[in-house]
């Protein structure tokens, strides 16, 4: 649900707290839970419809219909992921426009090398030219019909000084807020450094050092937008992992280390009450009518 509501809170830095999901079931759980909005996490996405690790190995298209499915599936806002934006910076024009059509309320575009390597899994990444960086986030802001959608820039840079470079560039040419990667990031001050240069609020993934070491408030004191990208992902993956090495080891369920969502919970949750009741109000007179 894109809204001007959102995009206020965002770049007005009332924190905006979001889980992150990888498929439409996910992000219907983070709403459940009560999260102010879900961000569509390319890691999350990747494994979840590729069985892949995140190295851009999905297509543009196979991204935006997972953000479309979500979109569709949850009444809160939805963040999506866009990595690189698919190419230069006419590829970017058009991605923004795919994804916003899902229904997106912001995309995060990042200043990686196409196709791009997940920094949290690989020793070093490598971005481009700042200047055509730059560009791409231009024409990112360009090419949105919404003034709502919100256009977060992302920089990899591997050093502060880089990044805040880059970051006041990314707002120069438009960005509405800047993320920066926990690899380069070491600490509160840093990310004061860079709130401060950059003139916007911050986005943050919430991993790493900024997981363990940072309290509720320190992330509020300088981001508009604070995501949990891989807690709904590992929690499911380590579950579902136990559970079926113990349904196989044992051939039986009654000893499960992980409990089970109940059946009548899940199928309330997931919408069979309102497809029923949908059933009864259009369908049942028809149904009289052949008998």
């Amino acid at each position: 649900m894109r809204t001007a509501d959102f995009k206020n809170k965002v770049t007005g830095q009332k924190t905006v707290w979001t889980g992150g999901c990888f498929d439409a079931l996910s992000a219907k759980l983070i709403e459940r839970a009560g999260f102010d909005a879900v961000m569509t996490s390319g890691f999350g996405v990747s494994a979840s419809l590729l069985g892949m690790p995140d190295a851009e190995l999905y297509t543009m298209t196979e991204n935006s219909g997972v953000v479309r499915n979500v979109a569709s599936a949850v009444d809160i806002p939805v963040i999506a992921d866009m990595d690189t934006g698919y190419g230069n910076a006419i590829n970017v024009m058009r991605s923004v426009r795919e994804f916003e059509q899902t229904g997106a309320s912001a995309v995060i575009l990042e200043d990686q090398v196409s196709p791009k390597r997940c920094p949290i899994c690989v020793s070093g990444v490598e971005v481009i030219g700042r200047d055509e960086a730059a560009k791409k986030v231009a024409a990112a802001v360009e090419a949105r019909r919404d003034p709502n959608m919100l256009i977060i820039a992302r920089t990899d840079a591997s050093t502060v000084d880089e990044a805040i470079l880059r970051a006041k560039e990314y707002v120069a040419a438009g960005a509405d807020i800047v993320q920066p990667i926990s690899g380069t990031f070491k600490s509160l001050d840093d990310l004061k450094r860079l709130r401060e240069a950059a003139g916007v609020p911050l986005s943050l993934q919430i991993l790493g050092w900024l997981e363990q070491d940072l309290s509720a408030e320190d992330i509020e004191s300088v981001a508009g937008l604070a995501v949990y990208p891989l807690i709904a992902l590992m929690t499911a993956a380590e579950a579902m992992s136990e559970n079926l090495a113990k349904l196989r080891a044992e051939r039986s369920s009654a000893n499960l280390p992980h409990a089970r969502m109940d059946h009548h919970e899940f199928i309330d949750m997931i919408g069979f009450s309102e497809v029923e009741r949908l059933q009864l109000k259009y369908l049942k007179n028809d149904a009289e009518s052949a008998a």
